[in-house]
């Protein structure tokens, strides 16, 4: 975002600025002000299109890339693996005292499933 000087007002000490939504603001004359534009605005507008542009992103981050669900693993890689079909057989909530490898899906969910009668904001009411 960026705003435009309008006017200076030098005996109160004060500048006019015009904002990007349109509305003006006066602030001191003293304060200070980046110039210019960030660097690589825009940069996550464009696609990546393909795998291998994915790998080399996150090869540099960290190990989160790709993304392999449980249910599409073999059961001694992840709770939820194993079957003839991919699904999970059994319930996603787990305790949260349960030991670390089982803790996968939903852990210590006090509820789950759609929120049903819940009540109206003053937006919702018009």
């Amino acid at each position: 975002a960026f705003a435009v000087v309008v006017s200076h007002d030098e005996d109160k000490g004060s500048t006019r600025l015009r904002l990007p939504s349109g509305g003006k603001k006066t602030v001191p004359s003293g304060v200070r002000a980046q110039i210019g534009v960030v660097a690589g605005g825009g940069r996550t507008d464009k696609p990546l299109l393909k795998a291998g542009r994915a790998y080399h992103k996150y090869a540099v981050k960290r190990n989160c890339w790709p993304k392999i669900r449980g249910v599409a693993k073999n059961p001694v890689e992840h709770p939820f693996g194993g079957g003839n079909h991919q699904h999970i057989g059994k319930p996603s909530t787990v305790g949260k005292e349960r030991p670390s490898g089982r803790k996968v899906g939903l852990i210590g969910a006090r509820r789950t499933g759609r929120l049903r009668g819940v009540k109206k904001t003053g937006q919702d009411k018009d």
